[in-house]
């Protein structure tokens, strides 16, 4: 079997209120996408989404006429480009895609089939105040979540924790609640400093004390010292990896310990078969992993295979924000995933990545 055609269909999703994600000071008013499209000799389609592929043509002639089954040298491929260019994991999502309808199985089972389901957190991408948090939480805890994660702005420390704050005493002690500082990585453009670790240790400190399950990227990468100190000296939990772009750098941060949870977006970071590796590292080290899914759909569903494979916890991060981030939104190229109501994220039965990909919104919605 060979590759005989890769697609690429950018798709743009105009938001209509806009998105103010805590991470992007420029508000969202469309969202992008990118469905990948990889076709075969014998007919066989896979499909993947996530990065934007970006310059990905410039290396489309590396892929055709090569085998989709023979998973490791395509990743390494990808690992070359991705050194020069931009994150292609999608392409790999795809060719998984076909893997799957070939054995006629999962691909949550082809990565070790632990579960069938997972449990979601909602994952809150907009800053809001206080109050409106709490109201947030609660709206997500009667729609099935047990556990959510807040995001706070380096610039609004004190309203970031009085939203937690506020959130927990609206929640109780029996619902989950993450925080995360977003300060591994930037977004293009950003140069303003990362917080002190002195301040951080302080902010830390709070959440442990508000009952705070993790603390996500507290520092920025390279400090590694001071994420164990965080850890060490106030007790939390800290999290972090969801954007690193090689496995050396995550095998570094798990030998390191630098983390107690490592979430790396298989769509974004290193891929569906490294993924694995860094959860079964993690694993061996009494350490968990739980991948960061902040993309689409499809990014999502290639996230929730390897997690539900590996099992991978407690949670599997599952974006959400009403009104302005809905799974209808995030999903607009397909039929939307969603939680049942006991909170969990069900893994499709279907052979592949099971992803049921709307045509007609494709059209639509193709630039």
């Amino acid at each position: 079997m060979l590759i005989t055609a890769i697609r690429l269909t950018r798709l743009s999703l105009p938001l209509d209120p806009p998105f103010h994600a805590a991470w992007d000071p420029n508000p969202r008013t469309s969202f992008p996408a990118t469905l990948v499209e990889v076709e075969t000799d014998s007919g066989l389609v896979g499909v993947g989404s996530g990065d934007t592929m970006d310059g990905f043509e410039a290396y489309e002639d590396l892929f055709l006429g090569t085998d989709p089954l023979q998973i490791l040298n395509q990743v390494r491929r990808i690992e070359t480009i991705n050194f020069h260019g931009g994150r292609y994991w999608p392409l790999e999502a795809a060719l998984w895609d076909i893997v799957g309808q070939i054995a006629g199985l999962p691909v949550s089972v082809l990565f070790g089939g632990a579960r069938d389901r997972l449990r979601a957190y909602a994952s809150c991408g907009e800053l809001k105040a206080p109050a409106a948090r709490a109201e947030s939480a609660l709206a997500a805890r009667e729609r099935g979540f047990r556990a959510m994660k807040i995001r706070i702005s380096r610039t609004g420390i004190a309203e970031g924790i009085a939203a937690v704050r506020a959130t927990r005493d609206a929640v109780g002690d029996d619902f989950d609640i993450m925080v995360d500082l977003n300060q591994m990585w930037r977004m293009s453009g950003d140069i303003e400093a990362a917080l002190p670790l002195a301040q951080v240790r302080r902010v830390a400190a709070e959440l442990n004390d508000l009952g705070v399950l993790w603390l996500e990227e507290p520092l920025p990468q390279a400090d590694i010292v001071g994420a164990r100190r965080v850890r060490a000296e106030t007790g939390i939990q800290v999290a972090g990896g969801e954007m690193v772009r090689t496995m050396t750098e995550l095998a570094a941060l798990i030998e390191a310990d630098a983390y107690d949870i490592y979430q790396p977006d298989v769509v974004l970071a290193v891929g569906m078969y490294r993924a694995r590796q860094v959860a079964e590292s993690a694993n061996l080290r009494h350490r968990l992993f739980t991948p960061h899914t902040w993309s689409n759909g499809l990014g999502l569903l290639a996230n929730l295979h390897v997690a539900a494979g590996v099992d991978a916890g407690p949670y599997l991060e599952f974006p959400y924000d009403p009104p302005g981030w809905t799974p209808e939104r995030r999903d607009f190229f397909m039929e939307p995933l969603d939680i049942d109501s006991h909170g969990n994220l069900l893994v499709p039965a279907t052979p592949g990545l099971g992803a049921r990909i709307d045509w007609d919104a494709v059209r639509r919605y193709t630039v």
